[in-house]
């Protein structure tokens, strides 16, 4: 068994319902995960970039990108895994498939192309500096603000979420941070522990929203494309 420092583990499940063939989607001229295998290769910091799929179309574009996909995966392929299962799963068959094992695991979403090499490395200065077991990136919420967020009813009534917020200025309130799917960071043996990145005493990196952008609907991918052209 060969020990190493850092894998990057790219969870790209074929199968998607909102955007058909998602993950290798058009994006740029390129599919879609060609961005975030890139941004891994840009950051330098990987002894082995894998992208962990089920599906034979995923790997066959992942190789054209220039990446060995030494193995389909071989277990969390429906839509209810999670992530974490998904990574946790990869480095099972990393170790017993390629006798590798490695000391850090970072996992990058192949829907988030807009996080660049600098951030993966901001990241992970900020992991280890930290002394972290787990770390999750997380963003605001953009141009919105979610203190005024309303549930509505069946008759379009509104129900605030935070009631007292509504009498308070933007600039009165604090920021607000939601997760993303770009830069999770884990030790792998606390990862395989906790079944989860969100472990404990896991800790948040804030990124900008216009990196960390999550493509899960058609809307956020035309998003994503105007912030791309616009960099």
């Amino acid at each position: 068994m060969v020990e190493k420092k850092c894998i990057a583990v790219i969870p790209a499940r074929g199968g998607s319902k909102r955007i058909p063939g998602k993950n290798i989607v058009d994006f740029h001229g390129r599919p879609l995960l060609y961005w975030t295998i890139e941004a891994a290769r840009q950051s330098g910091l990987f002894d082995r970039i894998l992208v962990s799929t089920d599906d034979p179309a995923i790997a066959s574009a992942a190789e054209r990108c220039g990446l060995e996909v030494p193995f389909l995966r071989d277990r969390c392929a429906d839509d209810q895994a999670t992530a974490s299962s998904a990574t946790i799963a990869a480095l099972a068959q990393v170790e017993t498939i390629l006798h590798e094992t490695y000391a850090i695991v970072v996992q990058l979403m192949p829907t988030c192309p807009l996080r660049k090499g600098n951030h993966i490395t901001q990241a992970y200065a900020d992991f280890t500096r930290r002394r972290a077991r787990f770390q999750i990136s997380c963003t605001t919420f953009g141009p919105t603000n979610p203190w005024w967020a309303v549930k509505l009813d069946d008759l379009m009534q509104p129900s605030p979420l935070f009631p007292d917020a509504l009498v308070s200025r933007s600039q009165d309130l604090p920021p607000l941070y939601c997760p993303t799917g770009a830069i999770w960071i884990a030790g792998t043996e606390a990862l395989k522990n906790a079944g989860t990145f969100y472990g404990p005493s896991h800790i948040y990196f804030p990124m900008p929203w216009t990196a960390a952008l999550d493509i899960d609907e058609p809307a956020d991918l035309e998003l994503a494309r105007a912030l791309f052209s616009s960099s």
